[in-house]
């Protein structure tokens, strides 16, 4: 942190209040450096790793430039005078904690616009007029072709994180909407790297700007310590796992795909850690929750995909732990960018297995990290000071009986015994499966079929495209179970033969309202 405040940058007094309020007087050097320019109006290119504090950087002259642009005039529905950029559902909700209290400060209103949950707060929230939008591109996109909102009366617009977009193929329509916004209004983008596209979003669409760098030497993110550990195998990996995650301070665990951060998070709650997931299979709602409880403390762990590589920030995070190497450096580089955020310290370790000694050595020289590896145990004097002080153990609560389903015209399957008893009931054998009642696989319910989480069939089957057109920003994961988890579900289900007047279910074929067997 510099020795400039954010009075001597010309920060108005009212938000001067709100941020003496979060305890913050004095500015990061990215601050520092954008202020001057960002509050007299420039169009201005800011790079800068994360954690050097950039929303802030962009959030305070957008909230002092439109605190007047309400004067004399009226919220018109569906017109919005701010417009910030984000790749993620989660990056989104961030900036709009950051921005909201800045913009509060003169009486503007803001909401958030993401894919993954219902439009319709997001709609209501247009229509009883708001000033300043944070959106990823996705929805953004969708309620703009529906009419819900216009562009035509922006006059800030923030593209945050830039880079991201571009990773996640988000530029065309990022193009398509900076091109919907008048141009005659101040422009701000923040990026790391202006590789993948971005420069040619900086030519096309900001006018005279000012670049400004935030290097590595005076960044917040030089108080990062890295260590490679390299483990004997399979058991003791997941022993020194186990006990880098035991510390009272807040971890975040990096995995390779959704599966196995699930079953980690599980692991570690059940061995007395309590630990929560984070990953693309969630829903908005439990991504909430999980990252409301590791940001309240009742979970110390977060065990995640690199879906929370980019804009998760909670304060305090103590240790980023690579239990899998990511694939590529820039990935590391926002993974490890979760902890030593805001000028804070932290740690980073690599779990190195054999085999993958030459992988994670490109992968550090790519990112120009320099840390010795070293082979470890859990009882290791370097794993221990690392770990610190252990926190006690939490027993773990009682799972929740599972709800029978199959209740209902449309449910499932009450379960393999309840399936066995009413075949015997329909004088079928123990295991046929076709003597289901209504209210299972086999029954004709007139509602759609739900998964465990509610959702329809069809909403369900519209998963795979939803974060381009949601823009839910999760970078596509693997999924160890996906293969075979189609391929249950595709023999489970009842198909119909066209024109034939035959349901087949299992084994069992029904014609004509009887059933026979099948001589499959």
């Amino acid at each position: 942190m510099s020795d400039i405040t954010f009075r001597t940058l010309g920060v108005p007094a009212p938000l001067l209040d709100v941020l003496a309020k979060d305890g913050k007087t004095e500015a990061f050097p990215i601050q520092v450096d954008t202020l001057p320019d960002t509050l007299a109006g420039r169009d201005v290119l800011g790079r800068g790793k994360t954690g050097s504090g950039k929303t802030l950087a962009f959030s305070i002259p957008m909230a002092a430039r439109l605190g007047g642009a309400l004067a004399g005039g009226s919220r018109r529905a569906g017109r919005i005078l701010g417009l910030v950029l984000a790749p993620t559902r989660e990056l989104a909700t961030q900036i709009n904690a950051t921005l909201e209290p800045l913009a509060s400060a003169y009486g503007l209103k803001t909401t958030t616009i993401f894919g993954g949950v219902n439009q319709n707060r997001q709609v209501a929230a247009l229509k009883d007029g708001v000033d300043i939008v944070v959106a990823c591109p996705g929805r953004l996109e969708d309620l703009m072709k529906q009419g819900f909102v216009k562009l035509d009366a922006v006059e800030i617009t923030v593209i945050d994180e830039a880079d991201h977009m571009a990773d996640l193929g988000f530029l065309p329509s990022v193009t398509r909407i900076l091109s919907a916004t008048p141009t005659g209004g101040q422009r701000m983008l923040f990026s790391a790297t202006l590789d993948n596209g971005v420069d040619k979003l900086v030519n096309r669409f900001l006018q005279n700007e000012v670049l400004h760098s935030v290097d590595e030497a005076n960044s917040p993110v030089a108080a990062m310590t890295h260590h490679v550990f390299h483990v004997e195998g399979a058991d003791a990996k997941k022993e020194l796992v186990r006990t880098l995650a035991s510390g009272t301070g807040r971890r975040i665990l990096f995995m390779r795909t959704k599966h196995h951060a699930k079953k980690l998070a599980q692991q570690l709650t059940a061995e007395g850690i309590p630990a929560v997931d984070l990953h693309g299979n969630l829903s908005q709602p439990a991504r909430d929750r999980n990252l409301a409880a590791f940001a309240s403390g009742a979970a110390k762990v977060l065990v995640a995909t690199d879906v929370a590589a980019r804009g998760v920030h909670v304060d305090d995070v103590e240790l980023v732990i690579h239990v899998d190497p990511p694939m590529e450096h820039k990935a590391y580089l926002h993974r490890s960018g979760r902890t030593a955020r805001a000028g804070a310290e932290g740690s980073v370790v690599t779990l190195v297995l054999p085999g993958q000694e030459r992988d994670v050595k490109d992968l550090l020289r790519k990112a120009a990290i320099t840390a010795a590896p070293i082979r470890v145990t859990a009882t290791s004097p370097e794993v221990t000071a690392l770990v610190g002080e252990v926190a006690p153990y939490v027993k773990p609560e009682p799972k929740a009986a599972a709800p029978a389903r199959g209740q209902g015209g449309g449910g499932r399957s009450q379960g393999a015994n309840a399936q066995r008893k009413r075949a015997a009931r329909e004088g079928q054998s123990a295991g046929g499966r076709g003597g289901q009642s209504a209210g299972g696989r086999g029954g004709q319910s007139t509602q759609p079929r739900k998964d465990r989480s509610g959702r329809p069939d069809a909403e369900r089957s519209q998963g795979a495209g939803r974060a381009a057109r949601d823009g839910a920003g999760a970078p596509r994961e693997t999924h160890s179970a996906q293969a075979s988890g189609n391929a249950r579900t595709t023999g489970r289900r009842a198909s119909h033969s066209g024109g034939s007047g035959k349901l087949m279910v299992g084994s069992v074929v029904r014609q004509n309202g009887g059933q026979r067997r099948s001589g499959r």
